[in-house]
């Protein structure tokens, strides 16, 4: 079969940078088209390539009789993996791990990163002493407790391979963070598992490429990296504050 014709869009600082990752560890060839925010959400020009605005998307031009456009970072991981990946960085129905994998690979965007955004969106519109804000509080800090219990036990997501759980859920810890600040001083399952990230070359070279900008070390750190300024503002909030 002939090389992938690949194009991934990309609104930096954002959950996009899961597909470059995803294709630097499959060592599958793409060209990347970058976005940046304006000053918050995406610009006219993403828009005019998907009218949600939304970033990562995929264009699958290898074939030009059938031109795919697809949206949705936890589609376009299946897509690439079962398309062009052969099955690498997921498991197999027969693995013994196979439930793990769905289950940590959907964890990403079905609780984790939704959880985060609307405890963000609390703080934001009702304040910190708001039972509503409470709530989402304790809802994320049972979420991570669930996730460390899991990396203190397993090197990986889904046990003791890597997967692509990893690259779907590794910028919830990361690049995130300039949204939802975490501490993550008391998890140190989760923070030896962004350790392990940070080493993977992989992963170092998309985010050359998606976010150049971006400090990697800051963003594995216990700490994080500092919030987005524009997403500070827009929430009517005072970084001192938090």
């Amino acid at each position: 079969m002939s090389s992938p014709k690949l194009i991934v869009h990309h609104l930096q600082i954002g959950q996009g940078e899961r597909i470059p990752w995803l294709l630097e560890e499959l060592n599958i060839p793409y060209e990347l088209k970058l976005y940046k925010r304006s000053p918050l959400l995406s610009p006219p020009e993403l828009q005019a390539v998907y009218p949600m605005g939304a970033s990562p998307v995929l264009e699958d031009l290898t074939d030009p009789s059938n031109p795919v456009k697809i949206a949705e970072s936890g589609a376009i991981t299946d897509y690439i993996i079962h398309k062009y990946g052969n099955g690498r960085l997921a498991l197999k129905p027969q693995d013994k791990n196979f439930a793990d994998y769905l289950y940590w690979l959907h964890f990403a965007n079905g609780s984790l990163q939704s959880g985060l955004f609307r405890r963000g969106m609390a703080r934001g519109m009702v304040g910190e002493d708001d039972p509503r804000y409470k709530g989402q509080v304790a809802r994320c800090d049972k979420m991570l407790s669930h996730i460390e219990n899991r990396l203190q036990n397993n090197k990986w997501l889904a046990g003791e391979e890597f997967t692509a759980a990893e690259t779907m859920t590794g910028w919830c810890f990361t690049t995130m963070r300039k949204f939802e600040p975490m501490d993550l001083t008391d998890y140190p399952g989760i923070l030896a598992w962004l350790g392990r990230i940070g080493e993977r070359e992989a992963y170092r070279r998309a985010m050359g490429k998606a976010d150049p900008d971006l400090d990697i070390e800051q963003g594995i750190s216990a700490k994080g990296p500092p919030m987005m300024e524009a997403f500070v503002k827009a929430m009517a909030m005072k970084p001192g504050s938090l």
